[in-house]
């Protein structure tokens, strides 16, 4: 029996159909469960009887997230060849210009050419890229509503919400607590624009991580007797744009490197 050695060798079998007849979302979310020990390749509906009975020996070993992460990159990167580049930058607000589709990411340029090849002002890790490369393949471009909702409210969101709460919001809770001038600061060199004292908070600043998905950081300052609070909240037409996990893997990279960042150069 061939052993298999990671997530890619086992999505190379797949049809790539991403049928959901295994439950999973996407063929590269059953090839990744089924490295991790947590599926059976002869769980996918589509494998010959040959391919399965070769190709049912066990792992070589559990990749990290990270391994993960730059397998899920990589194959988006390969989506990018079969896609027309012009008419996606249409369809989600970019350019197109010189072989290479342009967004602005937090106010700053970034590009992809047809060859999935990434450029960019900024550092672009994976929790960046994956829903970059997401939205750029399968954005829906509707329109911004301008109608703000919690993430909880967003199709899928209730689901993921506890998740969501614990890594995204808390953490920049604690850092807005902790270092309230300073990130009000990096609120404004992330581009953020100040809007109406919205819900009555005293920080109401919209962020533009992506076209089309804009995201409303609000803050309201401990009063006596009572603790600070905060919550995100997004358009109400970001499902239409942006699958929630990529909502999500989106939302967690921008507080991930906010934290970072406070914790090297934030100042009580």
């Amino acid at each position: 029996m061939a052993e298999l050695k990671n997530t890619m060798e086992i999505f190379k079998l797949l049809d790539k159909s991403n049928c959901r007849e295994c439950n999973e979302k996407t063929c590269l979310a059953f090839a990744a469960a089924v490295f991790k020990g947590k599926r059976q390749i002869d769980e996918c509906p589509h494998l010959d009887r040959e391919i399965t009975d070769n190709y049912s020996g066990k792992t070589k070993r559990a990749q990290s997230i990270e391994e993960d992460m730059a397998d899920a990159v990589a194959y988006l990167k390969s989506r990018i060849a079969n896609i027309d580049l012009a008419a996606a930058a249409d369809r989600i607000g970019g350019s197109f210009a010189g072989g290479k589709l342009s967004i602005r990411i937090f106010g700053k340029n970034f590009s992809v050419d047809i060859a999935g090849n990434l450029f960019s002002d900024i550092h672009i890790n994976p929790w960046l890229a994956i829903p970059v490369l997401n939205f750029i393949l399968d954005g829906g471009g509707t329109p911004v509503s301008g109608e703000w909702v919690p993430f909880r409210e967003l199709p899928g969101g209730m689901v993921r919400n506890p998740l969501f709460q614990r890594r995204c919001e808390d953490p920049l809770k604690r850092v807005a607590d902790e270092y309230t001038d300073f990130f009000a600061d990096l609120l404004d060199i992330f581009n953020g624009k100040q809007v109406d004292r919205l819900f009555d908070s005293d920080i109401s600043i919209a962020l533009s991580p992506l076209p089309l998905i804009p995201i409303l950081v609000c803050y309201w300052k401990p009063e006596e007797g009572m603790e600070s609070s905060f919550h995100l909240f997004f358009d109400a037409t970001a499902g239409d744009n942006l699958h929630i996990d990529s909502i999500y893997t989106l939302t967690a990279g921008f507080v991930h490197m906010f934290e970072k960042i406070a914790a090297r150069h934030g100042a009580k």
